[in-house]
């Protein structure tokens, strides 16, 4: 019996709410690995929002790949790990502002949005391009 996701199974869960684990590959340690807000449509890529200064922004500079890990937290357990290339560019207000709706509904997300630094100058998208999935679902049992 596999507890392996389909390729539809995993696309649709990456896509429901998790908070995500983000994994930067760092030259003379373990990789960074700490928890992200992300958006995913089935059959794209992810994408995060980091400010450039920060610890994660400075190691993408040196990277070509990264990974995300969502998971679900009670039983039955249910995990999906992407990993692949990434591109980044400069992100938007607008940007910002949909992810923090998206975590933290509409009213906190605006408010958090308009009192974030977040979203322009010195804030970058980072979309990842899924090239190696992994998947475990415990429904499946």
């Amino acid at each position: 019996m596999s507890l392996t996701m389909s390729s539809s199974e995993r696309e649709l869960f990456l896509s429901a709410l998790h908070v995500g684990i983000i994994s930067i590959p760092r030259a003379t340690k373990g990789p960074l690995t700490v928890p992200i807000w992300y958006d995913y449509q089935p059959g794209g890529e992810l994408w995060v929002i980091t400010d450039t200064d920060s610890i994660k922004g400075k190691l993408l500079t040196k990277a070509s790949r990264i990974s995300l890990c969502a998971q679900t937290e009670t039983a039955p357990y249910q995990y999906v790990s992407v990993e692949g290339p990434f591109t980044t560019r400069p992100s938007t207000q607008e940007e910002l502002l949909a992810m923090a709706v998206r975590y933290l509904g509409e009213e906190q997300g605006k408010a958090y949005a308009e009192n974030s630094a977040g979203g322009g100058e010195g804030s970058i998208v980072v979309a990842i391009a899924p090239e190696t999935w992994f998947s475990v679902d415990y429904n499946k049992m």
